[in-house]
Order: C-alpha cells, then sequence, then structure tokens
C-alpha cells in the first residue's frame, strides 16, 4: 500500500503533511538517491505552476535533490507537458513538475517524469517510497541553474504540430495558471485572433471560478463576443475544454470521436467515464473502443497494450501518443483544430454528430475513501441500480485519486439523476457510519 504515491504524483495542502517544508527535502532526498542510482551525474529539470506554495515547495525539493549531487535547471512556470517533452528532448535523467493541476490553490502537489518523458512507473515510485524510510546523508553538492530556453523550446515544439489559424477568433481562459503567458502567445502566432481571459495569477486566483473545471463564464464570453470557439485550461494545462460558437461544451469524448475520424484511427482508449454515446459511435464505424482506469496514466497503459495512438477522458485530457508521451492541453487544441480542417464544419457541427447520453456525476466528499468502498452495501447497491437501468445505462462508483472524495456516476437514457442521487446519499451515509 502506498503512503503518499497516489495517481498523479503526490498531493495534499500546502503546509500540511504530507506537503510541509521538511517533507519535500527528505523527498528531493529519496528522489535524487534514486536518480543517482540510475545516473552518475543526474540531471532534474523542475517546473511549477502558478499557485503561492509552489516557490516554497520549489526550494524545498531542489535542496533535497542537490544534497544527493544531482544538478537542478529551473525551467520557471511552465504547463506539465512542458516538463515532460523537455525531459525527453534534453535527455535529462527527470522531470519534477510542482503543481497540484485543477485542484483550489490550497492545495499542491508534486510529480516526476523519467527520461522518456513519461510519468515515473508505479516501481520507480514505491522505490522512492522505500527511500524515504531511511536517512540520506549529503552525497554530493549539486549545482542549479536557470533554464531560459524552456518556454521557446516548447513553444516550438507546439508550433510545428499548429494549422494556419488566420482568422480564427478564438477566447483563452488561462485559468491564471501555468499557461498564462504560453497559451496566447502559441495561438496568436499560429495566426488567430485571441481574446485572452482568466490571465493575471495572483498565486491564489488559479482555478477559481475559472479554467477547464469551470467553463461557465468562458461559455457566456464565446456567445457574447461572438467568437469562433473557446479554449478552457485547467492550471497546469495538461487539459482543455472546448466551447463551440453556441456556447455549449465540446467535451473529451467529442474530441475523441473527431479526431479519431479525422487522423485515420483504428480504435481509441477511453476510461470508464467516456460517454456510452462515443462507444456506440465508434463501433458504428468499425473502430474499436476501450475503457480503462480513470487517470492518464492507464490511459497510457491501455494505449500501449492495445498498440493505439489516442486515447483520453471526458475532462479533456488526452493523449496523442504519435506526438507526445502524456496529455496536454495546448497540442489537443492543436491537433483538433487540425482535425476541424481536415473533415470540415466547426465544433457546432461535431457537437451534433456525437449526442451524448445523459450523465450525472455527484462527489461525495468522505473521510474514509478506502472503508466506503470496501462496504459490500455499497457494491450491492451498485448492482441493483444497474438492474434497474436494464441495460440501458452504467453506473461506476470510484475514489478520486487525489482528493476525499468518492465519484457517482450515472449514465442512462432516462433516470439517471435520481439514481445517482439515491448513491450519493448512501456514500455519504456509509462514511458518517465509520467516521
Amino acid at each position: 500500500m502506498r503512503r503518499y504515491f497516489g495517481t498523479d504524483g503526490v498531493r495534499g495542502e500546502a503546509g500540511k503533511p504530507p506537503l510541509t517544508p521538511d517533507f519535500v527535502l527528505k523527498l528531493g532526498q529519496a528522489a535524487g538517491a534514486y536518480f543517482l542510482a540510475q545516473e552518475k551525474r543526474p540531471v532534474v529539470l523542475l517546473a511549477k505552476d502558478t499557485r503561492e506554495s509552489s516557490d516554497l515547495l520549489e526550494a524545498a525539493l531542489a535542496a533535497g535533490l542537490m544534497s544527493q549531487g544531482v544538478r537542478v535547471e529551473h525551467l520557471g512556470v511552465l504547463p506539465t507537458p512542458g516538463v515532460a517533452h523537455l525531459t525527453k528532448a534534453l535527455k535529462a535523467t527527470a522531470g519534477a513538475m510542482i503543481s497540484a493541476s485543477h485542484n483550489p490553490y490550497q492545495d499542491n502537489g508534486i510529480k516526476f517524469f523519467g527520461p522518456t518523458g513519461e510519468k515515473l512507473p508505479d516501481e520507480a515510485e514505491d522505490e522512492i517510497e522505500r527511500l524515504l524510510s531511511e536517512d540520506h546523508p549529503t552525497r554530493g553538492i549539486g549545482t542549479v541553474g536557470d533554464f531560459r530556453e524552456a518556454e521557446r523550446m516548447y513553444l516550438d515544439f507546439l508550433l510545428a504540430h499548429a494549422p494556419d489559424l488566420t482568422g480564427l477568433k478564438v477566447g483563452l481562459d488561462l485559468a491564471h495558471g501555468a499557461t498564462y503567458r504560453i497559451g496566447p502567445k502559441l495561438f496568436q502566432r499560429a495566426g488567430a485572433e485571441v481574446m485572452a481571459f482568466f490571465n493575471t495569477p495572483d498565486g491564489r486566483n488559479i482555478n477559481r471560478g475559472c479554467g477547464s473545471t469551470h467553463p461557465e463564464a468562458l461559455s457566456r464570453f464565446v456567445v457574447e463576443l461572438g467568437l469562433d470557439l473557446g479554449l478552457a485550461f485547467d492550471g497546469d494545462g495538461d487539459r482543455v475544454q472546448f466551447i463551440d460558437r453556441k456556447g455549449r461544451l465540446f467535451h473529451g469524448d467529442h474530441v475523441l470521436y473527431l479526431a479519431a475520424l479525422a487522423f485515420g484511427e483504428k480504435g481509441v482508449v477511453g476510461t470508464v467515464m467516456s460517454n456510452m454515446a462515443l462507444e456506440v459511435a465508434l463501433k458504428e464505424r468499425g473502430l474499436a473502443f476501450h475503457r480503462a482506469a480513470v487517470g492518464d496514466r492507464y490511459v497510457l497503459e491501455k494505449l500501449k497494450e492495445t498498440g493505439l495512438a489516442l486515447g483520453g477522458e471526458p475532462s479533456g485530457h488526452v493523449i496523442f501518443l504519435r506526438h507526445h508521451t502524456t496529455g496536454d492541453g495546448l497540442l489537443t487544441a492543436l491537433l483538433t483544430l487540425k482535425a476541424l480542417k481536415a473533415l470540415g464544419g466547426d465544433l457546432a457541427d461535431w457537437y451534433e454528430a456525437l449526442p451524448l447520453y445523459p450523465q450525472v456525476l455527484l462527489n461525495v466528499r468522505v473521510s474514509d475513501k478506502a472503508k466506503v468502498m470496501a462496504d459490500p452495501r455499497l457494491g450491492e447497491a451498485v448492482r441493483e441500480a444497474e438492474a434497474r437501468l436494464g441495460g440501458r445505462g452504467r453506473v461506476n462508483v470510484r475514489p478520486s485519486g487525489t482528493e476525499p472524495v468518492v465519484r457517482v456516476m450515472v449514465e442512462a437514457e432516462e433516470g439517471a439523476e435520481e439514481v445517482a442521487r439515491e448513491l450519493a446519499h448512501l456514500v455519504a451515509s456509509l462514511d458518517q457510519g465509520v467516521s
């Protein structure tokens, strides 16, 4: 059982266990010891998002790494997929990102990438967890530098995949996060007329009422200002949600369907949260559809297992494996716009080409996810709910990998909301029984 690493690195509220400066220093020492065992003179690239706690955690992590003789190269504020790209492009030993993605500013996290640009495998994270239990005396004096070409190199990589966007009016919701500088530069250089929103980070406003988890304001702006589309990124830039010209959410399932047709994919990897309409539509066209567990690392695993190159989540976290090793909101936006150019029409047309089944997702905050999920009464209730839907819907109840939350998802032609609320009430009552 892991104590610190979840599905997306180490997460928590900054300043409280485990994300205290002391712990992050020790995490840097343990990670440094691990990297030192892989390479004689390890180099780690280190980036962050715009949270007020990111500077503190960056300093602690860098100190721990350097105490093991690691060379640390600061990349500054940069989207998470930029770290992944540069780690591979520069042949670094590893990359590290300080961010809690779409979470509120009080939270933060640390995730590591290996030399291939992929997140560290479970075995590597397990070994770093084991090393955390050991003392790590100073094994060398590492050095630190500022890699000032980081943003330019990542921008060049993205522009290499950009279609000509001349004449397109695009609204960008930068979530006061890691894309706040590079996002407008990218789309302007691709030729678009850009209107940027939520692009003045103050350390505490990241994701607050904006970004991919709160696209309502961008939806309103797109309609009121007559924009062609809107793009809402999350705090660390690894996902994007689209708004069509009518103000509707064109999410990850739409993107997968559009891209699969435009780029001639043989199949697609979704997750247990992917809408049934996507699965049905793809199979009608003779394309395979596979479901992975929630989390981009599991989507990536399934892509490799099936030999496919396109996969993602409804949240807008999409992996184009031919072009990148991880989900990248900016790249996803560019390739989706390229797909539109190839097939014709705009987002509004393709929104209507894939009518989604009604889906209800309720997040229930709990004190003990594991005990709630292990309660046999929950499993029995899920089976009964699926029987009630009579094969015309799905139920998925799962613990969040990053928050003290159990997510209840019900998807059905009819009755989804009633079933979801009943299950959410049961989850809450089971939690009260164990707290």
